[in-house]
């Protein structure tokens, strides 16, 4: 999609995905649940985000892209209906690096979200996004239960060194960033939220969204689909979670 016209005061938000048939998604969460269980959530949680982040968007002024990590995937049917950005070549630290310097090109503040914890609220981005419209220097940080972190923002640029200098997915990844970034001004830090990446992560996100005040009807859906895989699994352990229709839920947001 064409990007958004430069605003000075607006945000851009920026979704990191990866797409079916391109990348091996969610392999973890696949070793417990089957591969085709792991690819129908990832869908269905993807869509959900990006359903909370249009929500939120409405009234602060953020404009969303999909950050999509295949280059050849930029078109690919999935990821219709918003922006998108390639997060081009390299390890995670340079892409999002990459990928948070051209929102700030276009925009006076830049977001950075996964699609492993479909349970965010929208009120929670608001707060971000809010924080950072001030002309001051500001970062904002959710951290994730694994040590990780589902959010990071910043209304000013941040050296490519820095986000390389972090060693992700660690118990410490959040505090080796936050240490990385100190410069950034003052931090804002949102809830934590936990990802989903192993079958043990399941049970905390259901519990997450049927606690959730007002889900939207992607995660409303997700919910369901994540339901009838326990249904089915709890009806015939030994049967595949792939007879579960793991598309049902995984509608391309349009």
């Amino acid at each position: 999609s064409r990007a958004p016209p430069h605003r000075a005061g607006s945000g851009g938000l920026a979704i990191f995905v990866k797409t079916p048939g391109h990348s091996a998604l969610k392999t973890r969460l696949a070793a417990g649940i089957g591969g085709s269980a792991a690819t129908g959530w990832y869908q269905a949680a993807a869509v959900a985000v990006m359903e909370v982040a249009e929500t939120a968007a409405a009234n602060v002024g953020l404009h969303v892209y999909w950050a999509i990590a295949e280059a050849a995937a930029l078109d690919d049917p999935a990821w219709r209906g918003a922006a998108r950005i390639g997060q081009g070549e390299g390890g995670l630290g340079t892409r999002m690096a990459r990928v948070h310097r051209q929102l700030l090109e276009r925009h006076g503040f830049a977001l950075l979200i996964g699609a492993d914890a479909p349970q965010l609220a929208a009120d929670e981005l608001r707060r971000a996004a809010c924080w950072l419209q001030s002309p001051l220097p500001r970062a904002v940080i959710g951290l994730a239960t694994d040590g990780g972190f589902w959010l990071f923002g910043s209304n000013r640029p941040l050296a490519t060194a820095n986000w390389e200098a972090v060693t992700y997915s660690q118990a410490d990844s959040a505090q080796q960033f936050r240490a990385q970034m100190q410069n950034c001004g003052d931090w804002l830090e949102l809830g934590v939220l936990g990802d989903v990446d192993t079958a043990a992560d399941w049970p905390p996100c259901q519990l997450a969204l049927r606690q959730l005040a007002a889900p939207t009807p992607a995660q409303q859906r997700l919910l369901s689909f994540m339901e009838q895989l326990d249904d089915a699994a709890w009806r015939d352990p030994a049967a595949p979670v792939s007879a579960v229709d793991c598309q049902a839920s995984a509608r391309p947001f349009a």
